[in-house]
Order: C-alpha cells, then sequence, then structure tokens
C-alpha cells in the first residue's frame, strides 16, 4: 500500500505516524511545502516574546528524526500542485529546481490547512509586515525585531487568537503595541460583557487599542488607518484570520463546502474514497447546530489525523473493528492574556440571537478556589442553554486562574449530553487551594436548574433599560457602602439582610433585583415573591450590568466618531 501524505504539522503528520503503527509495510511518502515538516505552531508567538528561549524547542521533528522511527518519506521544500484522481497520482515540484515528479498513491491525505486571507498592499519605505503561522515567519519577525532600537513600536492586526498572543509576547519584549480590530471588540466569538475583562486587561497593561478600525495602506509614514489616523510602526504582524487552503482538492474536483472547506463524511474521506482530508482546510460538524463550519483547532486536526488512518488502515483489512467516527466540533479554545486565560466552547449568545435560535443565559462570578484559602481568584462565568432541554448550547469563562478546567468540565458534558442542571450534581475534585465545595461548575448548574424549574426569573443585563421604560423598578439589595461605590442609576438601595422589615417601605410594580454577582439577588427575589410581589433577579448582578453596559457606551462612541 502506497499512502502519500500532503501537508505535515499536526494533522498530516498524526496521519502518517498513526499509520506507521498500524501497517509496518505500507509506504508512506510526506510531502511538505515548507522547511519543517513538524513544529509547535502554537508556541511561535511565545518564541517572539522570548518566553520559548531556544527555536529548536519548536521543531518537533525532523525528517531524519521521522526516517529513523517511523520509516517515513519526508519531502521537505515539495509542493503538490495537481491530483489526477482517475490515475492517482500526483504531481509534485520541487520547491528549489522546478523540477515536477509524478507519485503514484493509493490512498491520499490532504492536510493542506489553512492561509491568510489576503495581504496588504504596503508601498516602498513600510514596515515589515509578516503572518505568525510558520518557522519562517517567526524567523522573519525575529530578525526584523533584533534590528529594532529599545523604544522599538509594533502593529498587530486582528484581535484573534494569534493577534492576542502576538501583542502579548511584544509587549513582553518591551515593544509599545497597538492592535488594530474591525469589530468592537477583541475575541470576536466572546460575547461583549465578557470581552470588557479582556479590553481592561489589553488597556492596563498598555496596549493602545483600535477598535472598529482597518488598515487602508502602509508607506513609509505609517500605518494608515480608515479612521483617518496614521500609526508608527517598525513591524506590522498580520493576524487577520485565515481561509482553507483548499484549491488543490477544488482543482481536482473534490467536493468543497458552503464553509469553502473540503467537504469529508465523519471518516475525513473526501468525495474521492480514496482521498483523506484533515485539519484546518476541512470542514467539521457543528455540535450545536450539526451544520458545517470551519474549526481551525491543533486538536482536532491531531484527532482527525489519526480517524483518517484508521479508516485507511480499515479499508486494508488492517483493524477488526470499525473506525470510531469524528465527533461534532464544539470549537472549545482558551487563549492567555497576559495573566488573564479566556476560554469559550459552543456557541456564544450573540451567535444564537443572530441564528433565531431560543436560548436561556446565566452569568456567575465565583472564586476560583475557596476564598477563605489565599490566593482565590474571581472567575466570570457565562453558560448558553436551551430552554426547552436544558442541555448546554455554550460557555464563556474568563478569569486569572482555573478557567482551564472548568472549561473542559463543561466541554465534557456537552459532548456526553449532560444538561445544565446536571452540572450542579457532578463530583469535581475539592480541596481549598484547587476549588470549592460547590465548585464554580456546580454553581451554575445550580442558577440553571433554579431557573429550569422557574423557581428565579431572571433577566439579562442588555434587558433592563426596557423593563424600566415599562414600568419596572431597580432594587439594589446590597449594602449601602456597594452602593454607594457604583449603582445603576435609578435604583432603590435596601440591603437584602433589611428587606423582610422594609417590604412596604417598596415601590408598586415590577422588581428587578440586584446584587453585585447574583447569589443575594436570587435570596432576594425568593423572598418577594413568597410576599406577593412580581420580581426578577438581574444575571449577574452589577458586574455584569456595568461591563455590559461600558462596552455598549464605548462602542456607541465609537460609531458616532466615525460617521
Amino acid at each position: 500500500m502506497r499512502v502519500i501524505v500532503i501537508g505535515g504539522v499536526a494533522g498530516g503528520m498524526s496521519a502518517a505516524t498513526r499509520l506507521r503503527r498500524l501497517d509496518e509495510h505500507a509506504e508512506i511518502i510526506v510531502v511538505e511545502q515548507g522547511d519543517h515538516v513538524s513544529f509547535a505552531n502554537c508556541g511561535l508567538p511565545y518564541y517572539v516574546g522570548g518566553v520559548i528561549a531556544e527555536r529548536e524547542s519548536l521543531l518537533l521533528q525532523t525528517p531524519d528524526s521521522l526516517r529513523a522511527r517511523f520509516a517515513l518519506d519526508v519531502r521537505t521544500g515539495a509542493q503538490a500542485v495537481a491530483i489526477d484522481r482517475d490515475a492517482r497520482v500526483v504531481s509534485i515540484r520541487d520547491m528549489r529546481t522546478g523540477a515536477i515528479t509524478r507519485e503514484p498513491y493509493d490512498h491520499l491525505v490532504l492536510a493542506t490547512g489553512a492561509t491568510a486571507r489576503d495581504v496588504f498592499d504596503a508601498q516602498p519605505g513600510a514596515p515589515v509586515v509578516s503572518t505568525l503561522r510558520t518557522v519562517d515567519d517567526v524567523d522573519r519577525i525575529t530578525l526584523a525585531l533584533a534590528d529594532l532600537p529599545d523604544a522599538g513600536r509594533a502593529m498587530v492586526v486582528g484581535g484573534g487568537f494569534i493577534g492576542l498572543e502576538a501583542v502579548e509576547n511584544l509587549v513582553h519584549r518591551g515593544l509599545a503595541v497597538t492592535l488594530v480590530q474591525h469589530g468592537a471588540h477583541p475575541l470576536s466569538p466572546l460575547d461583549v460583557e465578557m470581552a470588557a475583562l479582556v479590553v481592561d486587561e489589553l488597556r492596563d497593561r498598555g496596549v493602545d487599542l483600535r477598535l472598529r478600525t482597518s488598515v487602508e495602506s502602509m508607506d513609509a509614514d505609517g500605518v494608515h488607518l480608515d479612521d483617518g489616523s496614521t500609526v508608527t510602526a517598525d513591524i506590522v504582524i498580520d493576524a487577520r484570520g485565515v481561509r482553507p487552503a483548499a484549491s488543490l482538492a477544488v482543482d481536482a474536483g473534490l467536493v468543497s463546502g458552503p464553509t469553502g472547506g473540503i467537504a469529508v463524511d465523519a471518516l475525513q474521506r473526501t468525495s474521492d474514497p480514496r482521498i483523506f482530508a484533515v485539519g484546518d482546510g476541512v470542514e467539521k460538524v457543528d455540535a450545536v447546530s450539526a451544520e458545517p463550519t470551519l474549526v481551525t483547532m491543533a486538536g482536532l486536526a491531531n484527532r482527525h489525523g489519526r480517524t483518517a488512518a484508521d479508516a485507511i488502515a480499515a479499508d486494508a483489512g488492517l483493524l477488526d473493528a470499525h473506525p470510531a467516527d469524528a465527533l461534532p466540533a464544539l470549537g472549545t479554545a482558551i487563549v492567555g492574556v497576559f495573566d488573564l486565560a479566556v476560554a469559550m466552547t459552543g456557541w456564544s449568545e450573540k451567535r444564537l440571537r443572530d441564528a433565531g435560535r431560543a436560548h436561556r443565559v446565566i452569568h456567575a462570578h465565583p472564586a476560583d478556589h475557596a476564598g477563605y484559602y489565599p490566593g482565590a481568584e474571581r472567575l466570570t462565568m457565562k453558560l448558553l442553554i436551551d430552554p426547552s432541554t436544558d442541555l448546554i448550547l455554550g460557555a464563556q469563562v474568563v478569569g486569572r486562574r482555573g478557567a482551564d478546567k472548568r472549561i473542559d468540565v463543561i466541554a465534557t458534558a456537552m459532548q456526553a449530553g449532560l444538561t445544565a442542571s446536571q452540572l450542579s450534581r457532578l463530583e469535581l475534585a475539592y480541596a481549598p487551594q484547587f476549588g470549592s465545595a460547590k465548585d464554580p461548575v456546580n454553581m451554575l448548574g445550580y442558577i440553571a436548574d433554579n431557573a429550569a424549574t422557574g423557581l428565579t426569573d431572571g433577566i439579562q443585563w442588555h434587558e433592563l433599560e426596557a423593563a424600566v421604560a415599562a414600568g419596572a423598578t431597580v432594587l439594589d439589595v446590597r449594602s449601602a457602602g456597594e452602593h454607594e461605590a457604583g449603582a445603576i442609576p435609578g435604583s432603590v438601595n435596601i440591603s437584602v439582610d433589611e428587606l423582610r422589615e422594609s417590604l412596604d417601605r417598596l415601590p408598586a410594580g415590577e422588581l428587578i433585583v440586584h446584587c453585585q454577582v447574583g447569589q443575594r439577588g436570587h435570596t432576594a427575589v425568593r423572598l418577594l415573591r413568597q410576599h406577593g410581589r412580581a420580581a426578577r433577579n438581574l444575571d449577574g448582578g452589577y458586574l455584569t450590568w456595568a461591563a455590559g453596559t461600558r462596552m455598549l457606551a464605548a462602542d456607541r462612541t465609537l460609531e458616532k466618531e466615525s460617521v
């Protein structure tokens, strides 16, 4: 059996090495356009910042090491330029000499990845511009940075995962950094009130944030933005995102999907039964909608490479059991933003609203571990729930400690089909330095259960203005000191501990109750409803309302300035 894998790194190398473990006798050829077939692309920004000190640490395997351990024929500097499906032949160009060879295959694995959406039109004298996706990119960036003065300036265009990691590491190197983001806030998959924490962290670290802004051109005077400003920069990191590198597949007549990615089945098989595709250039099935989607995550690429290898081995009669189908993708992700961890899985509230899908939202702000144990840090958590089934549609967690394990628990619960209320019954590891007897994930479950059973009615921060306009009164049940430190305009302040004795002082009509994070508000709503009052709890309390309204106000200001 002769198998050609086009593309290395996560998906391609996982397919090649897994296949070797399953079939010692197969001829396996790996074709890689670049000079490095196996490198830690997720570590590239941290080498730029000096966190990873040695360049060699990024190079996980070489053609020689892969040949020695796995008997792989790895050809770097080789570009697959055409696939003849009828003849089952791949045409490969040697990037150094230009010579083209034709290689037959029994099975083909496409791991062509993704490519930058477009390139900037830079005039002579403009700053150095680079993406941050390959070892060659890193070499170009570090060379440019080495020649900069101590007071160097950098610009990062695009506030996604790579963009934020680039920002952090350029700041770590001592550069003044401007982040240009086309949208209203960095990390567009985050909902706006959750993104407020990211914006605060960036600004606290001295990052010059330019939101709802795009680059128009670059020249010797600097980078010209569409808001009319010009920013001086010595280097520009282009992190505006990627698109599937699917042209080789499309030119060969393979079916692509509505996202532009290569269409595959649950075993990564394309429309040609002898050709498989894995990685960032391939469509996945969305776990929430069951529709085609693009998810560019290394974990999925690795797993899908393994799936493709298993399917090839099964075709050859080498497996006793049918290979396991690839599961739908949740899009579980985490990124560091200086001292913050920002994690997400599934869909956001904005995406659900845009799709017209019914949903319930809950927020919580628990400590990452027991508050009496030193070093506890607040987590900001959000859960999106299907109100008819109580199934989890998505989650977001932001905090300085503990966000990673909470998002992983929720993602696992989603994959297992647990309901939001069942999170309250998960038995999770507890000691005071690691968590709480009621873990933050359990707390989300308790809130979800209260909402599902109708024990407490909630209202979202962005719904408050309309409720007040309809005649509701905002009741702040925090202490007088908390109210004085920051309050919702027009709110009435009666502490939850004084509420029973103050029922006759309450204004008529519906009450929207809030505390700092929602817990005291829930207690107050339960009290009020049992005394015959119509009351709803402001979900996430004052903290969530303040974050969301502040972000909306800033965005409205930007919109006015751009008119």
